[in-house]
C-alpha cells in the first residue's frame, strides 16, 4: 500500500467519518511519512473490542508507511472523558490507574511494530508531561486560549449541560484542554501532524489543532472514525456475559471467537471492512457468499478467525474453532477443562454432587432428569435408536451408567440427544 492509498482505503472501508482539510491531508500523506496518534485511557485493566477501530487504524497507517504513536492516558484517565457519556465516570485511584496502565500497555504494543525502522511505533503516557505542570501554569499558558463559549458548543458538553440532574463537573469540562495539550506536546516533541479518534472526539481533536496553530504556527490535522453501531440496535461489544475484552482472562478466546461468529448477517460485511486486514476483493467474495449461501456463514467464520488470530494468535483461533465444533458433534479430544467450561455457558447445565456420581446414575435417568428426553421410557428408546451421545460419542446401551469415570477432567459430562439438544453435567462437591 502506498502512502496515498491509506486515505482511499479508509474511505472504501467506511472508516472515514470526518476529516479536517482533507485535500491538504491527502497531499501530506502522499508526500511524506506522517506521524499520527490515538489515545486510550486506562479506565479498565484491559482494552475491549470497542477500542479496536482506532487501534487497528494506527496499524493500517503504519502498514501504509506512516509512524503511529499510541498514547496511554495516565493523565486523562484521572479525569474521564465526557464524550459519549450521559453521566460522570467514577474517578479511579492512582494505584488502580497505574495497574490498568501496566495491563493495557502490552495490548497497545501487540498491534503495532515497535522494532527499529523508518515506521517504528512509539508508546507514550501523557502523565509524563502533564504531572510536572502546575495548575496555575496550565491555566495561564493553556487555559487562556480556550473560549468557554466555544467549549459549551461541543456536543459532548452541551448534552450534559442540558441534563440538569447530571450536569458536568469542572474536571470533565477540562478534559478537552488536556487532550488538546497532548496533541500540542506530541506535535512539538515528535513532529505529530495527525490525531485520529472516534467521531465523538471531534471537538477535542479540533481544540488541539487550534492550540498547535497558536503555539507552533503550523497546521495539524484531525480524522475521526465512525462509532460502531449494530443493525439490531443493541450496543456493539456487549454480550450477555458483559463487555468483550481483549484480555483472555476476562473474555476467553472461545467466547471472543463466538462473539464474532454470532455477528448479524446485516453487520458482517461492515465489520469485515472495519476490523480485518482482508483486501476489499476478498471481502467482496465473502459478501457474495453471504448473499447466496447465508446458511454457510462463511463471512462470519472468516471474521471470527481473522479477529481471533489477530488478538490471540492463530493457535488459539484454531483451538476456538475446534471448541465451537464440539457444539456440532465434533470430538472433545484435546479440549481443556477451561474450554469445556466455556462450552457449558452455551447450553443448559446441571450440577450433580459427587456422591450421586460415585454411586452411578443410569443414562436413561439422566436424560429424563435433564429433560433431554420427556420420560425414562422415551429415553431408553432414544438410546436404543442411536440418537444419544455422551461426550459426543454415540451411546446405544440403555443400561449404561454415568459416573465419575465418565467425567472429563473429573468435572464435565456432555450429553446430547439428536443433533442440537445438549446438556452439560458438572460434578459438584
Amino acid at each position: 500500500m502506498t502512502k496515498l492509498d491509506i486515505y482511499q482505503d479508509l474511505q472504501q472501508r467506511g472508516l472515514l467519518f470526518d476529516c479536517t482539510n482533507p485535500e491538504e491531508l491527502i497531499d501530506l500523506l502522499n508526500k511524506k511519512s506522517v506521524t499520527l496518534y490515538a489515545g486510550f485511557d486506562p479506565t479498565a485493566d484491559s482494552l475491549h473490542v470497542g477500542h479496536m477501530v482506532p487501534l487497528l487504524a494506527l496499524r493500517r497507517f503504519q502498514l501504509a508507511g506512516h509512524k503511529p504513536i499510541s498514547l496511554a492516558g495516565g493523565a486523562t484517565g484521572m479525569i474521564g472523558d465526557p464524550s459519549g457519556k450521559s453521566e460522570e465516570r467514577n474517578l479511579l485511584t492512582k494505584e488502580v490507574l497505574q495497574y490498568n496502565l501496566e495491563k493495557i500497555k502490552p495490548q497497545l504494543q501487540q498491534f503495532l511494530d515497535f522494532a527499529p525502522g523508518p515506521y517504528q511505533a512509539t508508546l507514550v503516557n501523557n502523565a509524563t508531561w502533564m504531572e510536572p505542570i502546575s495548575y496555575l501554569d496550565f491555566l495561564r499558558d493553556v487555559g487562556k486560549h480556550f473560549s468557554i463559549n466555544r467549549m459549551v458548543e461541543r456536543d459532548s458538553v452541551r448534552a450534559r449541560l442540558e441534563d440538569r440532574e447530571t450536569g458536568i463537573s469542572y474536571a470533565e469540562f477540562s478534559y478537552m484542554l488536556i487532550q488538546a495539550y497532548d496533541f500540542y506536546h506530541l506535535a512539538e516533541q515528535y513532529g505529530c501532524d495527525l490525531q485520529i479518534g472516534g467521531s465523538d472526539q471531534w471537538g477535542n481533536i479540533t481544540s488541539g489543532i487550534d492550540l498547535i496553530r497558536r503555539f507552533l504556527k503550523k497546521t495539524a490535522y484531525g480524522m475521526t472514525l465512525p462509532l460502531i453501531t449494530k443493525s439490531d440496535g443493541t450496543k456493539f461489544g456487549k454480550t450477555e456475559q458483559g463487555a468483550v475484552w481483549l484480555d483472555p482472562e476476562r473474555t476467553s478466546p472461545y467466547r471472543f471467537y463466538q462473539f464474532w461468529l454470532n455477528v448479524d448477517d446485516r453487520d458482517v460485511v461492515k465489520f469485515l471492512k472495519f476490523f480485518t486486514f482482508l483486501s476489499l476483493d476478498e471481502i467482496g467474495a465473502l459478501e457474495e457468499k453471504a448473499k447466496n449461501q447465508p446458511e454457510q456463514r462463511d463471512a462470519q467464520k472468516a471474521l471470527a478467525f481473522e479477529m481471533s488470530s489477530l488478538v490471540h494468535g492463530q493457535d488459539e483461533a484454531e483451538a476456538a474453532i475446534k471448541t465451537s465444533q464440539a457444539l456440532f458433534g465434533g470430538s472433545l479430544e484435546g479440549l481443556s477443562a477451561k474450554q469445556l467450561n466455556d462450552i457449558s455457558s452455551d447450553m443448559p447445565t446441571t450440577t450433580i454432587d459427587s456422591e450421586r456420581l460415585s454411586a452411578g446414575i443410569s443414562l436413561a435417568d439422566l436424560l429424563a432428569e435433564t429433560k433431554l428426553s420427556p420420560s425414562k421410557g422415551q429415553a431408553r428408546k432414544d438410546i436404543e435408536s442411536g440418537g444419544v451421545y455422551v461426550n459426543n460419542v454415540r451411546e446405544d446401551n440403555p443400561r449404561s451408567m454415568m459416573n465419575n469415570e465418565k467425567m472429563l477432567f473429573g468435572k464435565f459430562l456432555m450429553l446430547r440427544r439428536g443433533k442440537k439438544n445438549y446438556h452439560m453435567i458438572k460434578r459438584g462437591n
